[in-house]
């Protein structure tokens, strides 16, 4: 190991106070209770037994420290975990955060990473615990060209959810205690697991999970010894708080790059697995963090004194049959343990792991009966609420599970939890011969693997003081060739330290290599000297430090200890012994008073340019002479106190950097050393931070201190330079030019210039006249020639440094540009010298290889295709992949200064103005296009602002609004709510959220207001809709006044009214229900309101009110209308609420069951949130046999896990519909209406799966033999058979065919419609199976299902309409409906929206009739019966197909028909056969309702509404419960969700409208004895969110938008009514399909996805994109996923609703069309005066979003400039500003006001070179490259630039013009041929004229490229030699005329200084040359 000599760099440690956390908890807990006085023997020995690692009586306090982390990534500070015996606290920051207290003594405590399932489902993991979808169940595989079942909206939700659900790491607290862990999450959420042993300790690893080590006992291996049984498992694994144990297994090759993805094992490392050791007790594992990138483990073999180190990795194994066999796995004999303890079991783990070689089959044969302890509960039809309960499940919020090791473990019955802990399950041993289920074969294999890579012997000393061995992992970094660490093992009982250095190799396989062994006591890692990489620091013997740094180089340390005590004697005594609790550079130090200092050993450099110095010189400079320097800087910077001024550390840097180098240290140049007693003005003048002083422009007329005399001389060097001060002057320049390429760092630049140019001196001198020109400060004189004497200069450097602005504008200008450029890392070897890597690969030049990288991206010449180059747009494109690839942003882009930045700006306009629609989310970002990043985000932000106002709203509402005077009626419209809320407003609706008051609640309220605000403008249809249908507020209605009436009567008509108002209350929550669906989008945690039910009537003009008594109501009317008012309250949540749970659920069960809450459970499982309910709280519900509530759930989660074929939702339903089991005879005493909601739910669950088995047992029970006859007990079966029926279609929905198997069902519905055959059997006709009365519609609907849409024309001929009269009158009038709905959906594509269409499908018999009718000859009553139900079927299957499609001509043919019904419907004739017309005129009229509202569902049409609200306010007495039903579900549906949702044309959905619409309404609220009216919800499956939304991605408003969408002529409309229409030919065929553009207006309804093509937004106001919804599959899931399209409103303009005719936007103001681009040319000459700035001021107040421009215009655009310079400068921030918002480039805006503060800045500066190159290279961009490369004038598509040319070159035109009056000075042409002639200039004095002639030499000399002084004189005596041998010479090698000589020799000077300079653009000037020449002839 090296050694240092050097004295021991002193370290004050300053003692913290302790943290809150570390101080004594037993004091201040609460102490258990204490045991019983006497034990008794046998209670003493199970105690000494069972004994933990931690006793009741050790109050010792323990701790670790972590690093705290935010949500994104480390927080600032230290996180303090400490336990005592019975408390546990975590503190951050000295802060208490969180406290926990026990009852059992804390064993170990921890904090690490824990796998969780999704944040979605957060407490519900996936065991059959739950009703949802099983991963690991494989449905069957759909056919590819098979028509999907469901909508596309469903497939989206669906795998929304999959994408949602990750499993995530989630910081936890891990507290160990005798037999359990107790695991907090940090988000909330806790758990419990009970474990079968004693933990002795635990580590976190990586990925994520714990290392857990049991206690082993001494007996435990002296039973071992005389049994001669093997070890056993001493370590597992934990890695999620629902996974099975695990072990460590063993491996070998285990090969792996730097990240996890790389892993490669071995193929059959998972094939017969092995397990850690037992006898292996673990040491030390390697901390989680990203500074480390392999993960190591050191373990130490008590018997065998051996130390081993391990490389583990996380690799779960591959599926295999293979079961897993511990190491050396021997065939045991049966034995037993006395004591029954927690051993005993793991040895019947190991033995019964050893038996899992036996087959599956022979192990099922010997598995006894009861699941193993710890496995979630399986549902089957026995299964009881008793037997699920047991087994130690909580009922509670927090989940608890069980460690499942295959074993029942059995726990000391004495021990105790907290009160959220469960019980420990107890049980028998289990026997060695029991095999454990097969399930159980797949546990404890390991998920965590092993390799040995090295093992050392140490001493049995050593190994008997094991808990005193520390290790600690250091110097982890790139070492030149591969990757590298070091280990260090602290044996402190021999006190040697065992160094080993780990390399990685190529491969991927770690080496270990030992070192050496030192003296040690005491060890730690620490960050001291380089950031993230830790050193080791170690404590001697003898009581010294040593830092082991930059590999194993030794830095001895002084550690000042603080006086405990005022006692100094005996603060000496004082000594560290030890180190713990290491977190980064802070370590705690063990004193040996027993005290404790916390203290911080951070020696990395706090200057960061020094720190990057730093980094660069470990780049160039071999690791000795690097050590040295880092050495030598320390030293003096603690000779400093470690001063953290300015200028401290850099001045401590340069004396090590001269002292490595050898050079003398020499005069500070450029600096004023300020004396002891100086003036303090003298004293400022020698602080570096008198540098911000100078170019503060509010005291630039102040004379500040000078910065050098003429007493500084600058000393010619000595020295002959070497291949090390080479090395060190390029890494020197290479910073500085990375300096150059940011603005934020150019204060660097006149800091590390002075160093640079000294240096260069020595080495090249032409550097040091390079860095003088940019920065004039960084040397004091011109050198002169005879210091730059061309015998010391190192030769191998190139003459001119490398100038990266000129590399980046020579990569710009020609694409063929050769860039001098390699990679940093390989800096060393240019110089022949090995790199020390001291800081691994980490590049300091970032900045550099970026821009070079971009450049040539930006110029590339590559082809594509068939030669093609690449144009400009796809030249962007790379460029923007590139940032991207970079993880670059807008303010990287903005640090850069503006030339270089120019042609990224460029790029990423052109990008911006023609984005692609397949770029990463990143590139949106990158260009400007939020917009188009938030709509193609997988996730995009909710738009819901949590309470808070938007941007745009607290811009213009309040005290803003009244500023800017910008509160128009439109604002106010838009927002209702504007202004602060008053202080009585907030107490009441705290006061409200406090009390739970729901009286306020009438469940029609709508929390996306702002969309339906603007969907439906300023109307009140919306309003009007929830007054009539809001059933939670006193109903008025007006009566006609009859005069002719008495009192009696006239009360006795208002009765007759108000009872049926109350009849219309009762159905209002079936239409609230569609009207606020999904319009909830989040739950609070609070009890859900329910509103009350309010059957008061108030009639009008007497004023009334009639309260109707519920207690004289029928009972079923009543819990029937609170059905539906439950399910409409539930079905206000949103499906997309992510907070609902199974603990929520059953926190708002109410103490009795109620219809309500079932209701409510139906709606929570028709959106999906029933799926989270446990089973246990399934049970729950079931258990107390409420009829209503078995309906819900069972329906619910039917309709959760629709079309899921969930096999524990079978189970549940089968356990309550006999026909499902293999008994179906059994008597469970179900309700028929209960088994008929079984039925559904089974259609629901398999629905389209075509299930044979379910499909069957559906088919049977439509024909079920006991319900033939009616009797008491089956009244409902008409529903049951109904619901048979339906369940049996929606199994084979669509999947009829003309295989054996549908022939054999197809003739049994057949059968079941038409009814069986007359047979005589012994002369007596034999009676029927089933009555066809019930069974034909049933059945017809069933067949109709099965044949969806196949239009088999012998299919629907087999549901015949009648055709004589004879015919008619054999079958129920209502049968015809059923037939003509079933027929339709088998031909669906015959159905047209066409009245010959309608009256097509009527016998031929029934439209003569009807026609004679129209003749005044009155038909047969069957024919108009016939013509009512079977018109208003065939409306039905019209609004079948359109649903949701608003198409204009169904809805007019409907609503021709709508009103030829509703005249007869509701009239009140009291004749017999009139009230029978009348009855099928309601239930056609009902129909045909429900049509129209299906297709015109969410349109909120206003005609439909007005007809609507017709039937809904006539109070006839004739008019019953069922015409109210339709009536209500109508106007909800014509309001779905707000206007909001529409119903969608899938197979699924369509079966759900069959089933909710069905053609049987109820003539009370309780009639459920032909249809169940559960099912009248079911349109809640067939709903699609096709509202289209137009969202300003800054504000997050709703907007108006106008939209074009491509839509195919498909069946739901004729493309005809589009604008636009093409026809478009299909590939492969002749046939042509129509396709249109619909021209929409945001927030609206649009069409079904599967027609939609693509939706292009094209309008002036907002920046337009395309979505190509039909090639693109990401534009269509993003349409599928929100709905919403994003759009970025250009500044120039306003939004529709503030501006809905253009007429305010910024181009038609008057004067600012065009703009005054004059000003930005010439600021100087624009007219002051008339100055516009008020105007463009309010007006963006008043429209604009950027706080940008708004703060802009509010303070620099003002018009109270006092002087000239002022108003010339509004005036040109004026014009900056709307050019800007014109062309809608706020991006430019600053590089505007930086050309002009080039125009105004002061040569003087020390950044005035700098800026100057910046606009040099700007103005030669702009001039020559940006129209070749960048305008796409190639392409013939040009575009104007960002900024202007004409701005950048007249703003260099003013610095040549102050330039030239400085050039015709006469002491400037002085030092300029003194420059010239290499004679040098002095330093002068500051302030006076000599210093401001050189000052402004270097301004000359930049903006003029001339050579430096060296070349000058190279090129003057070539010039004076070729003078002398050509002047008078003969041809052709000489020539009398000495003017052509002369200017011969004149171009060839130009030419060899141009091409010898790294100057940009046209190079050295020809004036300049001129006067340079001049110069030479005149010296």
């Amino acid at each position: 190991m090296p050694t240092s000599a050097a004295s021991p760099l002193a370290v004050p440690v300053f003692a913290r106070p302790p943290a809150l956390a570390s101080r004594p908890l037993s004091k201040n807990s609460q102490e258990p209770p204490s045991p019983p006085p006497q034990d008794s023997p046998l209670l003493r020995s199970i105690r000494q037994t069972l004994r933990a690692a931690r006793s009741a009586q050790d109050d010792s306090v323990r701790s670790l420290v972590y690093q705290p982390f935010g949500e994104v990534g480390p927080d600032p500070g230290e996180e303090l975990l400490a336990w005592d015996t019975y408390n546990v606290t975590l503190s951050q920051g000295g802060v208490l955060r969180k406290k926990w207290s026990f009852q059992d003594p804390v064993q170990w405590a921890c904090i690490g990473m824990l796998l969780q399932p999704s944040q979605l489902f957060s407490s519900t993991p996936p065991t059959p615990a739950y009703y949802r979808e099983d991963p690991s169940e494989k449905l069957p595989e759909e056919d590819a060209d098979a028509r999907r079942p469901f909508s596309p909206y469903y497939y989206a939700r669906m795998e929304k959810k999959r994408d949602e659900d990750p499993d995530v790491c989630i910081r936890s607290v891990f507290v160990f205690l005798r037999g359990m862990v107790k695991i907090y999450f940090l988000n909330g959420l806790e758990h419990t697991l009970n474990l079968p042993f004693i933990v002795r300790r635990a580590w976190p690893v990586e990925p994520a999970g714990l290392f857990v080590q049991r206690v082993v006992e001494a007996w435990e291996l002296e039973e071992n010894k005389q049994s001669g049984a093997e070890p056993l498992t001493t370590v597992f694994t934990l890695t999620s708080p629902f996974s099975e144990p695990s072990v460590i297994g063993l491996t070998e090759d285990i090969k792996s790059d730097l990240t996890p993805e790389e892993l490669i094992m071995k193929p059959d490392y998972a094939v017969r697995p092995v397990s850690l050791p037992p006898e292996e007790r673990i040491l030390w594992v390697s901390p989680g963090g990203r500074q480390y990138t392999t993960t190591l483990m050191v373990t130490l073999s008590v018997d065998l004194n051996r130390i081993t180190i391990w490389r583990y990795v996380h690799a779960p194994p591959p599926s295999t049959k293979e079961p897993f066999r511990r190491r050396g796995a021997t065939n045991h004999t049966k034995r037993t343990s006395m004591s029954g303890n927690t051993s005993a079991h793991l040895r019947n783990t190991n033995a019964a792991s050893d038996d899992l070689r036996l087959s599956p089959d022979k192990a099922e044969s010997k598995r006894t009966g009861g699941a193993p302890s710890g496995l979630a509960p399986t549902l089957t039809t026995t299964t009881t609420m008793e037997q699920l309960m047991s087994g130690g499940f909580a009922a509670g919020a927090i989940s608890q599970s069980q460690w499942t090791l295959p074993i029942n473990p059995v726990l000391d019955p004495s021990a105790k939890g907290d009160s959220s802990s469960g019980k420990a399950a107890q049980s028998d041993s289990v026997d060695l011969d029991d095999i454990p289920d097969p399930s159980e074969e797949a546990r404890l294999k390991p998920l965590f693997w092993a390799e040995k890579i090295y093992e050392e012997v140490i001493p049995e000393s050593a190994t008997a003081d094991w808990e005193n061995i520390t290790v600690a992992l250091f110097d982890q970094r790139w070492g030149s060739k591969l990757y590298q660490y070091r280990l260090g093992i602290c044996l402190r009982a021999t006190q040697s330290l065992l160094l080993y250095e780990i390399v990685m190799e190529k491969s991927g396989v770690l080496r270990v290599t030992p070192t050496r062994c030192v003296s040690a006591t005491a060890i730690t890692p620490i960050v001291a000297v380089r950031e993230q990489i830790p050193d080791l620091l170690v404590l001697q013997p003898d009581g010294d430090f040593v830092l082991l740094t930059h590999g194993t180089h030794e830095l001895p340390l002084d550690l000042k200890l603080p006086d405990a005590s005022s006692d100094g004697a005996h603060a000496k005594q004082r000594r560290v012994v030890g180190f713990s609790h290491w977190l980064s550079s802070a370590i705690t130090l063990h004193l040996s008073d027993g005290t404790t200092t916390r203290m911080s050993l951070d020696l990395t450099p706090q200057d960061s340019l020094v720190k990057e110095v730093l980094q660069m010189l470990a780049l160039t400079l071999p690791a000795d002479p690097f050590f040295a320097l880092n050495q030598s800087f320390l030293r003096r910077w603690s000779a400093k106190g470690y001063s953290v001024v300015e200028g401290v550390e850099l001045r401590c840097f340069e004396d090590a950097l001269w002292e490595v180098l050898g050079l003398e240290t020499g005069e500070q140049l450029g600096a004023v050393h300020a004396e002891e007693g100086s003036p303090a003005w003298q004293k400022l003048a020698a602080n570096e931070s008198i540098a911000r002083f100078r170019e503060d422009p509010a005291l630039r007329k102040l004379r500040l201190p000078g910065r050098s005399t003429c007493n500084a001389p600058f000393r010619k060097t000595t020295q002959k330079p070497t291949v090390t001060h080479a090395a060190v002057l390029h890494a020197l320049h290479y910073v500085a030019e990375d300096r150059r390429l940011s603005v934020s760092t150019y204060a660097d630049i006149p800091r590390l210039a002075p160093i640079i140019c000294r240096l260069a001196m020595v080495v090249r001198p032409e550097w040091a006249d390079y860095w003088k020109r940019l920065c004039p400060t960084a040397m004091p004189i011109w050198p002169s020639q005879a210091r730059t004497a061309n015998d010391r200069v190192y030769e191998r450097m190139p003459f001119c440094p490398p100038d990266v602005t000129a590399i980046l504008y020579g990569q710009l200008n020609n694409p063929d540009w050769v860039v001098p450029w390699s990679n940093n890392v390989n800096f060393a070897s240019r110089f022949d010298l090995e790199a020390s890597f001291v800081y691994g690969r980490l590049d300091p030049l970032q900045r550099i290889a970026h821009l070079t990288s971009l450049c040539k991206s930006l110029t590339d010449k590559r082809s594509e295709g068939k030669g093609k180059p690449l144009d400009t747009r796809s030249r962007a494109v790379a460029a923007i992949q590139l940032l991207d690839a970079l993880a670059s942003n807008s303010q990287d882009i903005n640090r850069l200064p503006l030339g270089i930045a120019a042609p990224i700006r460029e790029a990423l306009r052109t990008c911006q103005l023609s984005p692609a629609g397949d770029w990463q989310v990143s590139m949106y970002n990158i260009i400007g296009r939020n917009d188009l990043a938030e709509g193609l985000s997988e996730r995009p932000t909710v738009a819901s602002n949590y309470g808070y106002r938007s941007v745009r709203e607290f811009l213009v509402g309040g005290a803003c609004a009244m500023q800017v005077g910008a509160k128009s009626m439109s604002v106010s419209f838009q927002y209702p709510n504007m202004g602060r809320k008053t202080t009585q407003r907030c107490i009441d609706e705290v006061n409200r959220a406090i009390a739970g008051d729901n009286s306020n609640v009438t469940g029609v309220e709508i929390e996306s207001d702002d969309y339906t605000r603007m969907r439906f403008g300023q109307d009140r249809r919306l309003e009007d809709v929830a007054r009539m249908l809001c059933s939670a507020t006193v109903h008025h209605v007006r009566v006609t006044d009859r005069p002719e009436l008495s009192e009696t009567d006239k009360l006795r008509d208002m009765q007759h009214v108000a009872h049926r108002i109350v009849e219309r209350v009762l159905s209002l929550p079936l239409g609230r229900a569609a009207f606020t669906y999904s319009t909830m989008t989040t739950v609070t945690k609070e009890s859900f309101a329910i509103p009350k039910m309010e059957f008061s009537v108030r009639v009008q003009p007497s004023n009334i009110l009639f309260a109707t008594d519920v207690s004289k109501m029928a009972v079923d009317h009543l819990h029937w209308a609170e059905f539906h008012n439950g399910v409409a309250a539930g079905l206000r949540i949103s499906s997309q609420a992510g907070t609902i749970e199974s603990s929520w659920i059953k926190f708002n069960r109410p103490s009795d069951l109620t219809p309500e809450h079932a209701g409510f459970l139906y709606a929570l499982g028709l959106t999906g949130h029933l799926r989270e309910m446990l089973t246990w709280h399934t049970f729950g519900y079931l258990t107390p046999k409420h009829d209503m509530t078995s309906i819900g759930v069972l329906l619910g989660l039917a309709a959760a896990n629709v079309g899921s074929r969930n096999k524990h939702v079978t189970k549940l339903i089968a356990v309550h519909t006999p026909a499902l089991l293999p008994t179906p005879d059994v008597d469970l005493n179900v309700p028929l209406m209960t088994q008929s909601a079984g039925l559904m739910g089974i259609g629901l669950l398999y629905l389209g799966t075509k299930h044979r088995r379910m499909a069957e047992v559906c088919l049977n029970q439509i024909s079920r033999r006991d319900l033939y006859q009616p009797d008491i007990s089956n009244e409902y079966r008409e529903a049951y058979t109904l619901s048979a029926a339906l369940g049996c279609g929606m199994i084979l929905l669509a999947k009829g065919t003309s295989t054996p198997a549908d022939l054999v069902v197809q003739n049994r519905l057949r059968l079941l419609i038409h009814g069986e055959p007359r047979l005589v059997e012994n002369g007596k006709t034999r009676r029927p199976t089933f009555d066809v009365n019930i069974t034909s519609p049933a059945a017809s609907i069933a067949l109709g299902l099965m044949y969806l849409r196949t239009n088999r024309q012998d299919v629907a001929d087999i549901l015949t309409i009648p055709e004589t009269l004879e015919g008619l009158n054999s079958i129920q009038p209502h049968f015809l409906t059923a037939r003509i709905i079933a027929r339709l959906l088998i031909m669906w594509d015959t159905i047209q929206p066409t009245l010959q269409w309608v009256t097509d499908q009527l016998p031929q018999v029934v439209k003569e009739a009807m026609d004679a009718r129209s003749k005044g000859i009155r038909p047969d009553d069957a024919f108009e019966l016939a013509y009512y139900n079977i018109v208003a079927g065939a409306c039905f299957a019209l609004g079948l197909k359109y649903a949701g499609s608003a198409t204009e001509d169904a809805y007019r043919l409907l609503l021709r028909f709508w009103d030829i019904y509703s005249t007869n419907a509701f009239t009140a004739g009291a004749a017999y056969d009139h009230r029978i017309k009348r009855a099928a005129l309601r239930e056609g009229l009902n129909l045909i309702t429900c049509g129209m509202a299906m297709v015109l569902a969410g349109s909120g049409e206003i005609n439909c509404l007005r007809r609507f609200r017709y039937a809904y306010g006539v109070p006839n007495t004739y008019i019953r419960y069922g015409c109210f039903t339709a009536t209500s579900m109508g106007i909800g549906l014509l309001f779905a969700g707000g206007g909001r949702f529409t119903l969608g044309t899938s197979d699924a959905a369509i079966a759900c409208m069959v089933a909710s619409f069905y053609p049987r309404f109820p003539s009370n609220p309780g009639d459920n004895k032909a249809y169940l009216q559960a099912y009248r919800h079911l349109w809640v499956l067939a709903m699609e969110p096709r509202h289209l939304v137009a969202r300003d991605v800054d504000t997050r408003e709703i907007a108006y938008l106008p939209i074009k969408a491509k839509v195919k002529e498909g069946e739901q409309g004729p493309a005809s009514k589009l604008r636009d229409v093409e026809q478009v030919a299909k590939e492969g065929g002749k046939d042509k399909e129509r396709v249109g553009t619909a021209h929409l207006i945001a927030p609206t309804l649009i069409p079904d996805i599967e027609r939609i093509l693509s939706i292009r937004v094209d309008t002036p106001r907002y920046w337009p994109f395309y979505l190509d919804v039909a090639n693109f599959p990401r534009h269509r899931n993003a349409l599928l996923r929100s709905q919403t399209l994003f759009v970025k409103r250009r500044t120039a303009f306003l939004t529709y609703m503030e501006d809905p005719k253009g007429s305010r936007s910024l181009f038609v103001r008057p004067g600012a069309g065009t703009g005054d681009p004059a000003t930005l040319d010439f600021p100087h000459a624009a007219d002051t005066k008339a100055h516009p700035a008020t105007d463009l001021h309010d007006f963006i107040a008043s429209s604009s979003n950027d706080p940008l421009f708004l703060s802009f215009a509010d303070r620099l655009c003002r018009d109270d400039g006092e002087t000239q310079e002022e108003r010339i400068f509004e005036a040109y921030c004026h014009a900056a500003l709307l050019d800007c918002m014109l062309q809608d480039k706020p991006q430019t805006l600053q590089g505007l006001l930086t050309s002009f503060h080039f125009r105004v800045m002061s040569p003087d500066s020390n950044y005035f070179s700098l800026r100057m190159q910046d606009l040099r290279f700007a103005t030669e961009f702009y001039n020559k490259v940006y129209d070749r490369k960048f305008s796409g004038r190639a392409e013939n598509n040009p575009r104007p630039p960002l900024m202007r040319e004409a701005t950048l070159s007249s703003a260099l035109h003013v610095l040549d013009s102050k330039l030239g009056s400085v050039r015709e000075a006469a002491l400037f042409k002085d030092f300029l041929a003194r420059y010239a002639r290499g004679e040098g200039i002095p330093a002068f004095p500051e302030g006076s004229p000599e210093w401001m002639a050189a000052h402004r030499m270097s301004w000359y000399l930049e903006r003029n490229s001339v050579p430096a002084t060296t070349l000058l004189m190279l090129l003057r005596e070539l010039a004076q030699k070729a003078r002398q041998e050509c002047l008078g010479g003969p041809p052709p090698s000489g020539t009398t005329n000495v003017e052509v000589l002369e200017t011969g020799i004149k171009e060839v000077v130009h030419a060899t200084g141009t091409q010898m300079t790294t100057a940009m653009g046209s190079g050295w000037s020809v004036r300049s040359l001129n006067e340079i020449m001049e110069a030479w002839r005149a010296g």
